[in-house]
């Protein structure tokens, strides 16, 4: 089973109503569930970590992850809101507007961090919830108790609106980074990050993958062999809400269906089985593009 460890949320996606007006349509997301979503609908065995409300939109996102059969089991439970994000899309590219004070998932600590099971083979984490505090903190704690025992992958997703403190959050991403078998950063990301995209860089500092994102360019993994590249497929894209979630969750299905989700594996990544996980990954990135909202394909869909 793979472990996603980060927020859950209510999008609040713009629509037009019947009368013409403007208005906003709420459904299930965040970065991290959606990567939970994804896996599950790919076909691996998907549990999620996340601080979860007791509140009406709590529910909501219960029932959305039920219907993809995301284990919860190990979530964190309070009566706290949910965080809402109202997108505004320009050109089909997303952009947030973030209401999360005193949140279920923002409020976690790392006290309300879990024991886990052996049975999870993998943890992927990151998202907004890396910038703020205490679940920042929370996230990062429970990377180093469990990075020396399986599979670890960061995808910072980086959302400046987030981020007070540019320093410590840099900081705190550089060590996540270090402690990770995966990373994958957007080149928007990497240049907002360190101004540039360096992969031999973030590979110094210790994973032994790092993928690079260029939206409908595609994606490139680096290894100490160097570079393998895979082109994103060509769709009419609708919105690219839950994207790059989608493709994280594709390049671990690939991983998970060829019996390599183990770290000495991940250490020694063959160029033919980087090309098949970047493929799923870009090729269920490009289904959910195709459609509105993140709604992640399902295996038969790719």
């Amino acid at each position: 089973m793979i472990l996603s460890v980060g927020e859950a949320l209510i999008d609040m996606l713009p629509r037009t109503t019947a009368e013409g007006e403007a208005a906003f349509a709420p459904y299930a997301g965040g970065a991290v569930m959606n990567t939970a979503i994804a896996l599950a609908r790919l076909g691996s065995p998907s549990s999620f970590l996340t601080g979860l409300s007791s509140d009406l939109m709590g529910d909501v996102l219960r029932a959305t992850l039920a219907a993809s059969k995301v284990d919860l089991s190990h979530a964190v439970v309070s009566d706290r809101p949910t965080t809402l994000a109202f997108v505004t899309l320009r050109d089909g590219h997303a952009t947030y507007a973030f209401y999360d004070e005193n949140t279920a998932g923002r409020m976690m600590t790392p006290g309300d961090m879990p024991a886990l099971p052996a049975s999870l083979r993998a943890y992927f984490t990151g998202g907004i919830w890396l910038a703020v505090e205490p679940c920042g903190t929370a996230l990062e704690s429970l990377m180093a108790r469990e990075a020396a025992s399986r599979v670890t992958m960061v995808d910072p997703n980086v959302r400046p609106g987030f981020v007070t403190d540019r320093a410590a959050y840099i900081a705190r991403i550089d060590r996540m980074i270090g402690m990770a078998d995966i990373v994958k950063l957007s080149d928007e990301d990497a240049a907002w990050l360190y101004g540039r995209t360096d992969p031999q860089a973030l590979l110094a500092k210790g994973p032994k993958v790092v993928l690079i994102t260029e939206g409908a360019k595609g994606a490139t993994a680096h290894t100490a062999r160097g570079p393998v590249f895979v082109a994103a497929p060509t769709v009419k894209v609708v919105d690219t809400v839950g994207a790059g979630d989608t493709f994280n969750a594709g390049f671990l299905a690939a991983l998970d269906r060829a019996g390599l989700l183990a770290k000495a594996a991940v250490a020694d990544l063959s160029d033919a089985a980087l090309r098949d996980a970047l493929t799923l990954g870009a090729r269920a990135a490009a289904v959910t593009c195709s459609r509105a909202g993140a709604n992640p394909p399902w295996a038969h869909e790719v």
